[in-house]
């Protein structure tokens, strides 16, 4: 159970994951999450005895007091990204950073949980206003009544329902199309082996006709500075990144709550892909090889 002695809250491992569950959600960034959980701590250590003893719940005080910093962070993010070089894409995270909470969840709370930092989720997210999407993360993820988003977003809790509602509408539309689990799996498998076989063939019956390629350097590392588009083109990428690399390594992983690819060469960390499926074809690849952006992976 989350403490809620305010002489305690703040140290509490279960309310420091929460409020970065909450924070990496919205951010997709472990590294600006922390800041933001951080700064939500200072405030509270802030508050006088007489201030922390007139919450009357000390979680519910952080968490709003966390989404409010993540959509300062966000408001400021759009303009950084105007100068990212390349192709900006969320930060992958590996199995024990999604699947690893001290929280005790039940199987369907833990199923949103997941899902919620899956990358196809969070490029839908990332398209949204900030408000929406703290609103979705906030009811949809996290069930904090639209009443208590509303005063994070400084609008209305109808106000705060539409966003919510309208960001559902698309994350729902994102998982139709995806395919079921298992047959994500399998993709996967196979997309290694072709990889390490060399086998074009069999790597380009796994591709979809318009499969998408995004490759995120972040003006670290070489990639790709726009999408690829088209089986032919996200081919030929592929098999590029493969004979420049004669060592490399692909290993299959669970990223961000599906399986996914991380990529070394000499033992080196080079990338971690994501893979969308679609009737059992690789609809979309994102491979994010910031540096910045894989120090869980390390």
């Amino acid at each position: 159970m989350i403490l809620q002695d305010p002489a305690d809250v703040a140290a509490d491992a279960q309310v420091r994951r929460r409020l970065l569950g909450v924070a990496v959600r919205v951010l997709g960034s472990s590294a600006d999450a922390e800041d933001a959980v951080q700064e939500a701590l200072l405030r509270w250590y802030r508050l006088s005895q007489a201030e922390r003893d007139a919450v009357d719940v000390p979680l519910a005080w952080l968490t709003t007091v966390v989404s409010r910093v993540c959509l300062d962070v966000l408001g400021s993010a759009r303009h950084r990204r105007e100068a990212y070089v390349g192709e900006w894409l969320p930060e992958p995270l590996p199995h024990d950073a999604v699947a690893g909470s001290a929280l005790v969840l039940d199987p369907p709370e833990q199923a949103v949980w997941d899902e919620s930092v899956h990358t196809a989720v969070q490029v839908v997210l990332d398209a949204l206003t900030p408000a929406a999407r703290v609103s979705y993360v906030l009811h949809d993820v996290f069930a904090v009544p639209f009443a208590e988003v509303a005063e994070v977003t400084g609008s209305t809790p109808e106000a705060a329902r539409q966003l919510a509602a309208s960001a559902r509408r698309d994350v729902a539309a994102r998982r139709r199309r995806a395919s079921p689990a298992a047959e994500h799996r399998r993709l996967v498998d196979a997309l290694v082996l072709a990889c390490r076989t060399g086998d074009v063939a069999s790597l380009a019956a796994l591709l979809a006709d318009d499969v998408v390629a995004v490759s995120d350097g972040g003006g670290r590392v070489s990639a790709a500075r726009r999408p690829v588009r088209g089986a032919d083109r996200v081919l030929r990428f592929l098999a590029g990144i493969l004979a420049k690399r004669p060592g490399l390594v692909l290993e299959p992983a669970e990223v961000s709550g599906r399986p996914g690819v991380v990529l070394r060469d000499s033992s080196a960390l080079v990338g971690v892909a994501s893979v969308e499926v679609v009737d059992g074809r690789a609809s979309e690849l994102w491979l994010v090889m910031n540096p910045d952006k894989l120090r869980l992976w390390s």
